[in-house]
Order: C-alpha cells, then structure tokens, then sequence
C-alpha cells in the first residue's frame, strides 16, 4: 500500500489508536493532516513528530468537536478521513456535555465537513463494541452478534451506561448522515484495545484500561484488541 502524494486526515491524532494510525499512514507514504488540541503542546505531539516521516508529511491542525465548520480547512484536499476522537471515560458529571455532544455533536461536524469536498473517497470512524452490544439481550453461545446488531439507547440511557449510549447515538447518526449525503462510510468497533502506547504519557482511554487491570486480571470473556490490530 503506497499513499506517496495522497494525502489523508486523523482527528484526535494523539490518542492511543491515533497515533499508530498516523505511524502507519507516515510508514506507508502519505502526508497525514491530523488534529490535536493543542499543536503547539509538546507533550502531545512531541511522539507524532518524532515518526518516520513526521518531520516531512506531518501537519497538526487545531479543530474543536462542537465548532461546525472546524474540519472544514483540516479535510480540504484529502482522499481519505479517519474519525478517531470522541471522549473515553465510564464515569461523568454531565454525561451530555461531556460525552455525548463531543461523540455525536462531533461527528456530525466531522461529516459535514466531508460532504464539502469531493476529493474525499472513505470515512473512516473509529467506533466501538459499545454501540452494538448493550441492547438488553442475552449473549447465549446459539446467538450471532453480525453487523445488523446496535446498542439500544434507551436500554443504554435507562442503565446510565453513558458512553456506550455516546458511541450509540454517534454511530447511528453517522450512518443515517453518510447515506444521505452520499459518503463513503467504514465503521470499526474493537472491544477494549490493549498494547503499547506510543505517547508518553497514558491518554484516557489507557487510565480506564489501566483501573480496569488494576481491580481485576485481564479476562478472556472480555474482548480484547491490539492497538496494532485496530490501525
């Protein structure tokens, strides 16, 4: 796969997955234009700079989730986006603002910004085994979980299972906006995503992995991915 003179989109470049996301896109030849809160945080892009190919076809752009119109100059000339940030975290003040608008909300604006440009071949999100296993139903050996499975908000939002019900509503929306504006959407849903980290520091989604490991050992019931599984 060579991506020499393509050139693609990340959001949220420094997260867990995103980042070995960007590794392999720099390994394979594209110019990567990725987004991060802070570009000018050292903390935060000092590892994604320090890529192969980093220094030459990295760009890190600032785009706020809930601004519509933010992605709009980040995705501009792209062949290909990959929609990695939404909030990871199990347990919230105000699961609106700090889960599900930034999930939904952020998508929404990410697509938007998409249908803009024509250039645009695939849309990439990065969703999660959230949005299609928490529906109330019992998973005997005889049932198949297949792509026509969801998770149920209301079964989410009466549970207060609050970031499953963002990856729900999230990836419902995406699907219903993609078909409507005719966008090329893949959808991913790993299950907890494991392995090392290529930022120096752990990210959220590693400090829930991390309580999790500490409370109890790895389980083989649960659905365990590699992050170098998931790029």
């Amino acid at each position: 796969m060579s991506g020499a003179g393509k050139v693609v989109c990340v959001t949220r470049a420094s997260g867990f997955i995103a980042s070995w996301l960007v590794k392999l896109l720099l390994e394979c030849g594209y110019t990567v234009k990725a987004t991060v809160c802070d570009p000018n945080d050292p903390k935060k892009t000092g590892h994604l700079f320090a890529l192969e190919g980093g220094k030459e076809r990295l760009h890190l752009l600032k785009a706020e989730l809930l601004d519509e119109g933010s992605f709009d100059y980040v995705v501009d000339g792209c062949e290909a986006v990959f929609h990695t940030a939404s909030p990871v975290c199990l347990s919230v003040a105000d699961p609106k603002a700090d889960l599900i608008d930034p999930a939904l909300k952020g998508t929404l604006n990410v697509l938007k910004s998409c249908a803009k440009v024509p250039s645009i071949k695939k849309v990439v999100l990065t969703s999660s085994m959230a949005a299609v296993t928490y529906n109330g139903k019992s998973l005997i050996p005889d049932v198949v979980v297949d792509e026509t499975w969801f998770s149920d908000a209301a079964f989410c939002e009466n549970s207060k299972l609050w970031y499953m019900l963002s990856k729900t509503l999230a990836e419902e929306a995406a699907w219903k906006f993609a078909k409507e504006n005719g966008i090329d959407l893949v959808t991913i849903n790993p299950g907890f995503v494991i392995g090392p980290i290529l930022q120096p520091t752990p990210n959220a989604s590693i400090e829930v992995m991390l309580k999790l490991t500490t409370a109890e050992p790895l389980r083989p019931s649960v659905r365990y991915v590699d992050v170098r599984d998931v790029e």
